[in-house]
């Protein structure tokens, strides 16, 4: 008489329970690892356009970008970091550029096409604590309602 080889049902529901045990106890692990990546690429997109926008300032103060005496030397929009401003000192008139491209906040809805539309914008004149846009853009923050990992909402980064 032959014997079957195969598992039996025990033996497969066995080891699919065991293994629905080891997925569900990964995937806060997974989520975590995918929270602190978009908040490594906040940091990054925030250091950028922070960057960005305190060279177009020294540029101004150094007299490369016109500027008249009222203006806070700041740049208008952040679309001006990538289009560029025309240089005074250069007899060529070439441009000065301050980004490639605007980094999109990584918090951002998906559906929000626009880069420059993700952040939020402080002028120059707005109050830290209560951030508007105005005349120019002095710094950005995110838009999200999240909080970090280390519990501070992503707004105030």
């Amino acid at each position: 008489m032959q014997r079957l080889r195969g598992f039996t049902l025990i033996e497969l529901v066995v080891t699919l329970v065991l293994l629905a045990l080891i997925l569900t106890s990964a995937a806060p692990m997974v989520q975590m690892t995918i929270k602190r990546s978009k908040e490594q690429e906040l940091r990054r997109a925030l250091w950028q356009i922070r960057d960005a926008l305190d060279a177009y300032k020294k540029a101004g103060d150094d007299g490369l970008i016109k500027k008249s005496p009222e203006q806070s030397g700041y740049p208008p929009n952040l679309q001006i970091l990538v289009k560029g401003v025309e240089n005074q000192r250069d007899p060529k008139k070439r441009k000065l550029y301050f980004l490639r491209s605007i980094p999109r906040d990584p918090f951002a809805p998906a559906s929000e096409e626009n880069a420059e539309a993700t952040w939020g914008k402080r002028s120059y004149a707005s109050s830290f604590d209560e951030p508007e846009p105005g005349d120019d853009v002095y710094d950005i923050y995110s838009l999200s309602r999240e909080k970090g990992l280390d519990k501070r909402p992503y707004r105030e980064w």
